[in-house]
């Protein structure tokens, strides 16, 4: 017996002979056994019974099927019991388009809608799994190439061999979706043809049903009405996305093409900034909630206190806000967009723009006659993108000789690659400044393995770091975030204690804001952004900004778009025409 052809119930074969209700070419009409007189019959009452129960039991689970997939929310926030309890739209239609189709016609069309209902309910699943993960809806286009690297993700965190059981369990899961909706659908077809006036009248009072709830709002959930087209709306929104992916690479060319800075001769260029070592440090995950949430208070006291440290050791800092382009994850497409003026929130224009020469802030660096070094401790192999970013000099993991302990993702702790490359860039003497952007990634999911500041004397090859490992169970990704992040903050601080000096500018900036796991729905995209410098100059030209003082912006600090920061910091720190042809752009 399969799944589309229940088994006859007993006591029903009399009724087909003396009132048929289905059409003669439907498949799933049975002609009446015959009836067996005497005990013979007596022994196969049990297992026809059984047969019978089992039958229904499966085209109740096919329903439940084909409802659950169908009313499952496509947001993580949503996936409340109330939320399966609603009507959709969709059902009615297609079992109106059923019952009006006969034998052969109702099954194919019953097996292809099955599909494609697989197909949406494979990607309500992808949606829940990006909104979770990166506060956005699974891309169609671009976001298969973000498997590798979620794999890598995996195996970093749990290892190969879980990675692998992972991948396999959510393959056959991708794959089985599909079929199962399938043949609940060609089953439940049966059960409608076979009780066509019956039906006819439940799916009619339904749809009378569904326009009064609709008419009315009726909700159950908040934000969920319970006269439901989610699945139509999800096509649609997903239609619009792969139609705009589809058409983006025109309009992408036309924005690269546009630069007020390409031509800016090196004499002209970062004037303000003359002699001075400048380090970009982007600061994993350090995300708008870092600084707003009252839940991470030890947070804004690391940069309130920080900021009263460093003033008394002759710094001074200026915070604000950048909305980066994306959330979660995808680390590469916030530095890109910050380095390269251009607003790159997807894989389809980190690829189109690595394959141009946009003239980025490391190019500015060194046309302006600055070393340029690029430093990426959870790179682990080539990474021809150093050239692109205008780079003389790229650090990866395995560069930096690194001894001690993993921590989760993290190939090493912050503290040891900044050390590294200042023991190695700004030691000894140096016929130019140096500008270097250090990627940070202590503070990268899954905040499981945090360590400690250790002293600057005391770090050789990283092996003190055994010392003071914090470890929170990955259930508690609040907590390790808040760590983690303390950790990072408070070693820029205890450096720019130790090293900095007057010729020092750093810039502190998030990447991207933490999984929502952490932040909760609809997080921000904004992330703190910080200069630090000892020069009172370099806030002379960077006064109109209107950044707040000190580390902890308020809610009240301005905030620009990630990929304006280019323009505007080469415009301050330029001479005057640089300035205008920022203006003239």
């Amino acid at each position: 017996m399969s799944i589309s052809d229940p088994a006859p119930t007993p006591g029903t074969d009399h009724a087909r002979t003396t009132e048929p209700t289905e059409r003669p070419d439907d498949a799933t009409a049975t002609p009446p056994a015959p009836e067996v007189a005497g005990t013979a019959d007596e022994p196969t009452t049990a297992p026809s019974r059984r047969r019978a129960v089992l039958a229904r039991v499966v085209t109740v689970l096919a329903a439940l099927l084909v409802l659950a997939t169908l009313t499952l929310p496509n947001r993580p926030w949503q996936l409340e019991p109330g939320t399966f309890l609603r009507i959709p739209l969709e059902a009615l239609l297609l079992a109106a388009l059923l019952l009006a189709l006969p034998g052969r016609p109702r099954r194919v069309v019953a097996a292809v809608s099955g599909v494609l209902l697989g197909l949406v309910a494979m990607v309500k699943v992808g949606d829940l799994g990006f909104y979770s993960s990166l506060g956005r809806p699974f891309d169609l286009v671009l976001d298969w190439s973000l498997l590798g690297p979620a794999f890598s993700f995996v195996a970093e965190s749990i290892g190969r061999p879980g990675a692998i059981a992972i991948a396999v369990g959510v393959g056959l899961l991708l794959l089985g979706i599909p079929v199962l909706t399938a043949m609940s659908t060609v089953r439940l077809s049966g059960v409608l043809a076979r009780n066509r006036t019956g039906t006819t009248r439940a799916v009619a009072s339904l749809v009378v049903v569904w326009v009064v709830l609709a008419a009315f709002g009726a909700r159950i959930v908040p934000g969920v009405y319970v006269a439901d087209s989610n699945a139509t709306t999800l096509v649609q929104e997903h239609a619009v996305e792969v139609h705009a992916r589809l058409h983006d690479r025109a309009a992408f060319t036309d924005e690269i093409n546009v630069d007020p800075f390409r031509d800016v001769p090196g004499d002209q260029l970062l004037t303000g900034l003359r002699g001075k070592n400048v380090l970009i440090t982007f600061v994993e995950s350090y995300g708008r909630d870092a600084v707003a949430d009252p839940d991470f208070a030890s947070i804004q006291r690391v940069l309130d206190e920080g900021a009263g440290r460093l003033s008394a050791a002759g710094f001074s800092s200026r915070s604000g806000f950048l909305t980066s382009p994306t959330i979660g994850g995808a680390s590469w497409l916030a530095h890109a967009t910050l380095l390269s003026g251009l607003w790159i929130d997807n894989n389809q224009r980190h690829r189109n723009l690595l394959a141009t020469d946009r003239f980025t802030l490391g190019d500015a660096f060194q046309r302006a006659q600055w070393r340029t070094v690029g430093v990426m401790p959870a790179v682990n192999q080539a990474w021809p993108e150093g050239a692109f970013y205008g780079y003389e000099k790229f650090y990866s993991g395995p560069d930096l000789g690194y001894q001690g302990p993993k921590f989760a993702f993290a190939p090493m702790p912050d503290q040891f690659a900044i050390h590294q490359f200042h023991q190695r860039e700004l030691t000894g003497p140096r016929d130019r400044p140096v500008m270097a952007e250090l990627a940070l990634v202590s503070s990268h999911s899954p905040w499981t393995r945090v360590p400690s500041v250790v002293d600057w004397d005391d770090i050789d090859d990283g092996e003190v770091f055994q010392r003071g490992i914090i470890g929170t169970p990955a259930a508690q990704a609040r907590t390790g975030y808040r760590h983690s992040i303390n950790y990072t903050l408070r070693t820029l601080i205890s450096y720019l204690e130790r090293y900095g000096n007057d010729d020092t500018v750093m810039v502190i900036v998030g990447d991207h804001q933490p999984a929502p796991v952490v932040t909760g729905e609809n997080p921000s995209p904004d992330v703190p952004i910080h200069i630090v410098a000892k020069d009172p100059a370099v806030f002379a030209q960077i006064e109109d900004w209107k950044w707040q003082e000190g580390l902890t912006p308020d809610a009240d600090a301005p905030v620009w778009r990630m990929d304006t920061f280019r323009d505007r910091f080469l415009t301050a720190f330029g001479p005057g025409n640089s300035r205008s042809h920022a203006q003239g752009r």
